[in-house]
């Protein structure tokens, strides 16, 4: 698969940043001392037409990483699916690959290798990131019109995205356990520990 293949990229970066002190976390250096958003945008880019950023505060700062933003329609910081929810699905058909702002070491064929399920079965709707046992929601590859479903789903009070996914045909696509592939810099406790490093 081509990176034109993949119509848009989406970076989730609208969080309240509870776990680093309500600092808006994707504008944080990340390892090599740049903003945790310009490292992911600087991976996803190559691999998408079209990139976006789902943000809520600082939205001058993030336009420079993004073709274009995107802002919450629920208030209050209510969470990864409330950013995915304000992708324009509609206008906009086609894969979607998703990621956080703060996970800077995405691999180079991460859109590539999520893509492979959809390919062989059109039936599928979500693809999505696992190291060993542990699943990375957020790493994951839509088809847009999935999003039909999930303003509904907010609606009802839902919020997490695996209950979300339950609702839809998904694939969980193994990654090799290589270190901090899928690794957060979400803690300042663990910030400071890699900083270390």
């Amino acid at each position: 698969m081509r990176a034109a293949d993949i119509d848009w990229g989406l970076i989730l970066a609208g969080g309240a940043g509870r776990r680093v002190g309500g600092a808006d976390k994707g504008l944080l250096p990340g390892p090599d001392g740049t903003p945790l958003v310009a490292s992911v945008a600087r991976r996803l880019r190559p691999q998408v037409g079209q990139l976006f950023i789902s943000c809520n505060r600082n939205r001058a700062r993030y336009a420079a990483h993004a073709d274009a933003l995107l802002q919450d329609s629920l208030p209050d910081f209510a969470g990864p699916l409330a950013g995915l929810a304000s992708f324009p699905w509609q206008s906009h058909p086609g894969l979607l690959l998703l990621s956080p702002c703060d996970t800077p070491r995405l691999p180079a064929d991460f859109g590539q290798a999520l893509a492979r399920p959809l390919q062989r079965d059109p039936s599928l709707q979500v693809s999505y990131a696992v190291v060993g046992a542990q699943p990375h929601y957020l790493h994951a590859l839509l088809r847009t019109q999935a999003l039909a479903t999930l303003a509904d789903f907010l609606a009802e009070g839902g919020r997490a995205v695996r209950h979300w996914y339950a609702t839809l045909a998904c694939a969980p696509v193994a990654f090799a356990d290589a270190e901090d592939t899928f690794a957060n810099w979400n803690t300042l406790s663990a910030r400071s520990s890699r900083a270390r490093d």
